[in-house]
């Protein structure tokens, strides 16, 4: 018997229903394909965001300026002066992201000048030659950059436009306040990409390891010109050419408002200013714990360490004139050579010569 054809409406339903599994089939791969997708862009997203510079956050009322990684300027690759920044603390970087810095440029950076004697200064005293693994120099200018280049591992070239720092800068000059407050907004900088930091001036000399003589509880702890014996006393006379901050919120905060206020502060240099916001109840609402450094440890000429058996360093401070500074750092030297040669039981004989020349 021949088939009876279908009647029309269930050949239409037929074709219906063959449709909508068609319709399904092609849903169910393109959800495959879509899950896919984010399986391989999720990954790439979370390594992005992992390797992206990190937005620079500006206090609010602050000015802008020139040098602020953040900020356009005409000619220069900002990422990739950022990034180089970046590679350049992590390969200097001890195992807890702490890193040692000192500023440059190219007056301090010339043959047997202030360069030379701190370097040295690191291969002569106890236990720092391997810290110099972890120093990076940051140069102001190409001359120092170039210098930095011929005689350290770890070089940072943080130039400035429209600012000549090459030349000596005198003490409280025009310059000198330009470049002491490029120092704090760099430094404010590398506490923001998560990097703790042993700040030094290079007219210091390094004799011992500091790092086991700093404060477990101290977020911000600074060298002091005088020092009254208690190391949380806010009257100490701090000098900011020797500090030691972690990098945490409290200190990345910090850093914003002194940098700002040296608007309220003209003329004063970051020295100066700290003193006048120590004591601020915004400092207090922070929360950051400042520590002062005894200059026992870390003496200088304004207030030279009496014990040699037991200081970590000891600056050049009270101190006006590149030759006085390069002289007296050198008798420094000196005196830590002599101290080092003397059997034990006579060490405690030797005191500084210095100052000298910084009289």
């Amino acid at each position: 018997m021949a088939a009876q054809p279908q009647p029309a409406v269930t050949r239409a339903a037929n074709e219906t229903g063959g449709g909508a599994m068609a319709d399904q089939q092609e849903a169910r791969t393109a959800a495959k394909w879509v899950l896919f997708l984010a399986a391989v862009a999720l990954p790439l997203l979370v390594l992005y965001r992992a390797v992206a510079p990190r937005a620079v956050l500006v206090l609010p009322g602050a000015a802008a300026v020139p040098w602020r990684l953040g900020a356009p300027r005409d000619g220069v690759d900002l990422d990739g002066e950022d990034a180089r920044l970046e590679r350049v603390l992590r390969g200097a970087a001890m195992a807890n992201d702490t890193v040692i810095l000192t500023t440059l440029n190219s007056a301090w950076s010339e043959p047997g000048s202030v360069l030379d004697v701190f370097l040295e200064s690191f291969r002569s005293g106890e236990s720092t030659r391997e810290l110099l693994d972890h120093l990076v120099i940051v140069s102001l200018d190409t001359t120092a950059h170039t210098r930095c280049r011929q005689v350290h591992r770890h070089c940072f070239a943080l130039v400035t436009d429209g600012v000549d720092f090459s030349g000596q800068k005198n003490f409280m000059t025009d310059g000198y306040l330009k470049m002491m407050w490029r120092r704090i907004d760099f430094l404010g900088q590398v506490l923001e990409k998560g990097f703790s930091f042993i700040f030094t001036d290079t007219d210091i000399v390094w004799f011992r390891n500091p790092v086991p003589h700093f404060y477990a509880d101290g977020d911000f702890q600074i060298a002091c010109d005088h020092f009254t014996g208690d190391p949380n006393d806010l009257s100490n006379s701090p000098n900011g050419g020797f500090a030691y901050v972690r990098s945490n919120t409290e200190t990345i905060e910090f850093y914003r408002f002194w940098y700002a206020a040296r608007e309220k502060h003209p003329g004063q240099h970051d020295q100066d200013v700290l003193n006048s916001i120590k004591g601020d109840p915004f400092v207090a609402e922070l929360g950051v714990k400042i520590k002062f450094l005894s200059t026992e440890l870390f003496g200088g000429l304004c207030e030279p360490s009496r014990n040699m058996s037991r200081v970590c360093t000891m600056h050049a401070n009270c101190c006006i004139g590149l030759s006085r500074k390069i002289s007296d750092l050198n008798a420094m030297l000196q005196d830590w050579r002599r101290f080092m040669a003397l059997p034990r039981e006579d060490k405690h004989s030797v005191s500084w010569t210095v100052p000298r020349n910084c009289r």
